[in-house]
């Protein structure tokens, strides 16, 4: 590594002296100091430190944070400049301000919020700066209101009706005209947005955008909470009339363009309920003995033309949403359960990758392309399971040395630095009018990891093929949708590990490879402990986020140089891109692609990933809270899953249901926030509540409307 030049170092020392100088005059704002005193709190020895301080107080004074009231003698002025950011509300009222090249985000204290709403555009002046803590600041002003749907209860009078928000990060309602209710009546669920908040109003104006029917019913609720997201439920027309037209028939001039692949015994590998197969696995036995795999995926860009009234509409929801009763898919019915789903005993058009495999998976030889197929069976993740468990079923040997190539694959997989999360996923019993009767949690087994290990083989093979090729190109390279994932920030494992040794884990953030290495050994020992559950979670949370973009930095969860999705394209539109450039990069080496077009795209699709996301948890959580309204009073054991400065979350172990323990109502102590040991402790008790404690809960409180469980601490 280079050496730093002087000038480096003294723009370093620049940077830090002057933190520190404005930790010293904000934390002490009625105090005026002179030089000299300022040369003995920073423990100035050195000429050239005494020359950059003294240069750093007069370009102080000169951005306005200092006052030089007497020659040489300095105060604290405060921020004159004010920072423009994005509202990020709490439920306690107080705000975090997102600020574009700001290192941190600034800590806005409730009073200090004024009439911000979450996702406002507004204009902050910094009122606390200390050395190594989170700024603090004021909002003066909102400079544009977030163009956002608020999602509540109509309360309707004779002259004019409210809008109960059920955000419980608002703590006020929209008063709604009465020529602004869109047909809105007395207890509907419905949307609203905000048009106006006049100066001395107590609440702001708002028009009704959606009415989603009587609150409380299923469909309102699960219509709001994606209308909540900015996600649609239902098709424009134009949209269902054009897969209307799309014809299902494959005609003899397509089939010639494709290997045929109709005879080769192949079947799909899916959820119960599941109606959209994406994919197929084929299994030949070959006459030397190897194995060809197919790993078959539905051709949707067949269907699917660039820019057409269908792909329009794809790209803008870019994902299917899976709430808890139903799925909101990204393309009409008639494309995604019929015409591109791989049904049983039907011809299908797919896109495969194919691979010549021995007994030890290694690959002898690789082939993507377009195909025809025709599955012969469809199966459940059930039936498949209980073929490998019994060793008895239909296609049992070809099943069972599917899962035995798998199972290699894995374990190479996990010794090349892939990370084994073992988590469990929270399902509902609900009877016919969409009520949960009842919690299930459901387990990745062998059936579910078989498909898993070939699609990630796929999607990787996909990806250094394109790489490959692009080796081999001096200039021009060929962009790509990559799927990558970050390694972890230092810091967050640093913190985590602290919280791991606790438990007697060892996590080491000495490097990326000590973090790798160090991380797995802890899963591994954590497999079938009472802590696996918090500390896999905690884990989790101190990695990077997946996302799509055409910049490869490779997938650190995975242990994967080269990545992407190529297998869900019925689901995920990167993958109905990715298809679309490895068809062109197959035929043409020198065609030319809008990089930053590309990038565009796949921004959108992060973003509409992460929403989809959050809507899915919001419609568990609204089912978690449905479940346990009428178990109000009842008592149970649960795990304290998250500690913040509002209160403690805690999860019910038998049925995985999440509810808050306010701090305000722990009555037999005043209790403080210690955010780097994940815990409250009490003043006077030092009674401590911290991330992964077992402790016993009342359910105090279900509120439907806001999706809230409020817990009471049994003592």
């Amino acid at each position: 590594m280079a050496k730093k030049s002087r000038k480096d170092k003294t723009n370093i020392l620049a940077r830090v002296f002057k933190e520190e100088l404005k930790a010293i005059f904000s934390e002490q704002q009625t105090k005026i100091f002179n030089f000299k005193q300022i040369a003995s709190r920073l423990q100035l020895a050195e000429a050239s430190d005494k020359e950059i301080v003294s240069n750093l107080l007069f370009e102080l004074k000169n951005e306005g944070y200092l006052n030089e009231v007497e020659n040489g003698k300095f105060k604290y002025q405060g921020v004159k400049s004010q920072l423009t950011g994005i509202v990020d509300l709490t439920a306690s009222g107080s705000a975090y301000v997102t600020i574009e090249g700001y290192d941190r985000d600034v800590f806005i204290p409730a009073n200090k919020v004024k009439n911000a709403l979450n996702g406002d555009r507004v204009s902050v002046q910094l009122t606390r700066i200390k050395a190594g803590r989170r700024p603090e600041g004021e909002i003066i002003e909102v400079v544009e209101r977030s163009n956002k749907n608020y999602i509540g209860k109509l309360q309707v009078s004779e002259n004019f009706a409210f809008l109960i928000v059920d955000d419980s990060r608002i703590n006020f309602d929209l008063f709604i005209p009465k020529d602004k209710l869109k047909g809105g009546k007395n207890g509907d669920k419905a949307s609203a947005k905000i048009v106006d908040w006049p100066k001395n109003a107590k609440n702001p104006y708002a028009e009704i955008t959606n009415v989603f029917g009587k609150a409380g019913t299923n469909n309102a609720e699960m219509h709001a909470i994606l209308s909540e997201f900015g996600l649609p439920y239902e098709f424009p027309l134009e949209v269902l009339n054009a897969s209307e037209h799309l014809s299902d028939i494959i005609s003899e001039k397509e089939i010639k363009k494709r290997r045929d692949f109709r005879k080769t015994l192949t079947f799909t590998i899916d959820p119960v309920d599941a109606k959209d197969f994406d994919d197929a696995i084929s299994f030949k036995l070959l006459e030397n003995g190897h194995f060809e795999i197919g790993v078959h995926i539905a051709d949707v860009s067949h269907y699917v033309t660039p820019n057409s009234t269908i792909d329009k509409e794809a790209f803008l929801r870019a994902t299917s949403v899976y709430l808890v009763d139903r799925v909101v898919p990204m393309l009409p019915e008639k494309l995604s359960n019929f015409v591109c789903s791989l049904r049983p005993n039907e011809d299908k058009l797919c896109f495969s990758a194919v691979f010549e495999m021995d007994e030890k998976a290694t690959i002898h030889s690789q082939w993507f392309g377009k195909t025809i197929i025709h599955s012969d069976k469809r199966f459940a993740y059930e039936d498949v399971q209980k073929i490998i468990e019994s060793g008895e079923g239909l296609y049992v040997n070809e099943i069972l040395q599917l899962d035995s190539l798998a199972k290699i694959l894995r374990e190479e997989r996990f010794k090349k630095g892939s990370f084994d999360f073992h988590t469990t996923e929270v399902k509902f019993y609900l009877d016919e009018l969409g009520n949960p009767t009842g919690v299930y949690l459901k387990e990745q087994k062998d059936a579910h990891k078989l498909i898993e290990d070939f699609m990630l083989l796929a999607n990787r093979k996909v990806t250094e093929f394109v790489a490959e090729k692009n080796k081999l190109i001096k200039k021009d390279k060929l962009p790509f949708v990559y799927r990558v994932h970050d390694s972890p920030d230092s810091e967050k494992v640093t913190q985590f590990s602290q919280f791991a040794k606790r438990f007697g884990y060892t996590v080491s953030a000495k490097s990326e490879t000590e973090i790798t290495k160090t991380m797995r050994e802890m899963l591994t020992k954590l497999r079938g402990q009472k802590e696996e559950s918090m500390l896999t979670q905690l884990a989790i949370r101190t990695m990077s986020k997946a996302s799509y973009t055409i910049k490869n930095i490779g997938h650190y969860g995975l242990g994967f140089d080269n990545y992407t999705h190529f297998t869900s394209p019925i689901r995920r539109y990167p993958d109905l891109m990715v298809h679309r450039l490895l068809e062109t990069y197959l035929e043409n080496d020198h065609v030319k692609i809008k990089e930053e077009e590309l990038e565009a795209q796949c921004k959108h699709s992060s973003n509409m990933e992460k929403l989809a996301a959050e809507a899915e948890r919001a419609s568990i959580k609204y089912k978690q809270v449905q479940f346990l309204e009428d178990k109000i009073g009842q008592e149970f054991k649960g795990v304290i899953t998250g500690v913040t400065e509002w209160g403690v979350y805690v999860e019910i172990i038998e049925n995985k249901c999440e509810g808050l323990i306010r701090i305000r109502d722990l009555k037999d102590d005043v209790y403080y926030y210690e955010e780097e040991n994940y815990q409250i402790v009490g003043r006077k008790t030092k009674n401590t509540y911290r991330f992964g404690d077992q402790v016993n809960i009342k359910i105090r409180r279900a509120d439907l409307l806001k999706k809230q469980l409020d817990f009471e601490l049994v003592l």
